[in-house]
């Protein structure tokens, strides 16, 4: 098991344009807590890498030469699930979204965004949450939203309260917007997102999300 400094976020970045890769590099070591333990151009050897830096979050191009990012997160999740990743393009692309969310990635967020959006994301993802621009988040409901005829009969045993979180978390809400809506500390809704990840048998916010649009739980 890896060992790091309780307040060291160690980063590692795959992007394939140079001037955006060492920004990035420059911002995530100008940041205090976060290092970034190395920057590559595609995820050629993206098992290697993960195995040799065992970084805590992956920023991952999806459009670079030979390996792209889809295929890098593939990679990383089979083998180190534990490896946040969050995805990065300048492209809504809602095929290339939903499949980078079907294969586990931990966030997605568009390279438009401001730096510090980023580091939100890096931060908010550590925390357990699911990074993602609201451009990105709105395509990925409109594409489950067209009417679905799902019994309502399989309620998972979520109570109303975890039913109102749930709901929330679909809608785009972090850990911490959900406790300033509902006046509930941050260690109760995170209480609570144990015990809906626990009854549908998921371990992340994206699966989450999905399996409660998929079976009409909201």
């Amino acid at each position: 098991m890896h060992f790091y400094h309780r307040n060291m976020i160690r980063i590692v970045i795959f992007e394939d344009n140079a001037s955006r890769r060492e920004g990035l590099k420059l911002l995530l070591e100008a940041m205090e807590g976060m290092e970034c333990t190395g920057a590559y151009e595609d995820c050629r050897n993206v098992i290697q890498v993960i195995g040799g830096e065992i970084p805590d979050v992956v920023l991952m191009d999806i459009n670079m030469p030979h390996v792209n990012g889809i295929e890098g997160l593939k990679l990383i999740k089979a083998e180190y699930p534990q490896v946040k990743v969050i995805m990065s393009t300048i492209f809504e692309d809602e095929d290339k979204i939903l499949e980078a969310i079907s294969a586990g990635a931990d966030g997605y967020i568009l390279k438009q965004k401001s730096p510090m959006k980023l580091i939100e994301g890096i931060e908010e993802v550590m925390n357990g949450g699911a990074p993602m621009t609201p451009t990105v988040a709105k395509k990925v409901l409109n594409f489950f939203s067209a009417p679905k005829q799902k019994s309502l009969e399989k309620s998972y045993g979520l109570t109303s309260r975890e039913t109102e979180i749930l709901k929330l978390l679909v809608d785009g809400f972090s850990y911490k917007m959900i406790s300033g809506e509902l006046f509930i500390t941050y260690a109760t809704v995170n209480k609570h997102i144990s015990n809906i990840y626990s009854k549908l048998q998921v371990h992340s916010v994206s699966s989450a999300v999905s399996l409660a649009i998929k079976e009409g739980l909201v």
